[in-house]
């Protein structure tokens, strides 16, 4: 009965490690050093492809930023709102976005706004 719990348990590992990786989306505040080699300060939105099925976003806005995901069929959106946009300083916001293949559609809406990435990279 051991051996056979043990394999059923190795098994289950095995499967969910090959699985492909569910829609997620969270800030980050370490980013990798090879992703923030390729992150430009003077694009208001960019997309960091790590070379896997995820994404770091970087939105660089003038205040406090809440951020959503809403998806429909095909399409991942991520909606940022400015909370105050009255900050001087510009702050970089960054988060890391998994999607699996039955996505092929990232759009961002920015105060209700949906708006091109400035930059889109792959690495």
């Amino acid at each position: 009965m051991k051996k056979m719990f043990v394999s059923l348990l190795f098994a289950m590992l095995m499967l969910s490690a090959c699985s492909s990786p569910k829609l997620s989306f969270s800030e980050i505040d370490n980013v990798p050093r090879k992703i923030e080699e390729h992150i430009n300060a003077n694009l208001k939105l960019q997309s960091i492809n790590d070379g896997t099925k995820g994404y770091y976003i970087i939105f660089h806005s003038n205040g406090e930023i809440e951020a959503d995901l809403d998806q429909q069929d095909n399409i991942v959106k991520i909606i940022f709102n400015e909370l105050n946009p009255q900050y001087k300083d510009i702050q970089r916001n960054v988060y890391y976005l998994t999607i699996d293949s039955t996505y092929d559609t990232i759009n961002v809406l920015v105060n209700g706004e949906e708006i091109p990435f400035d930059e889109a990279t792959i690495i």
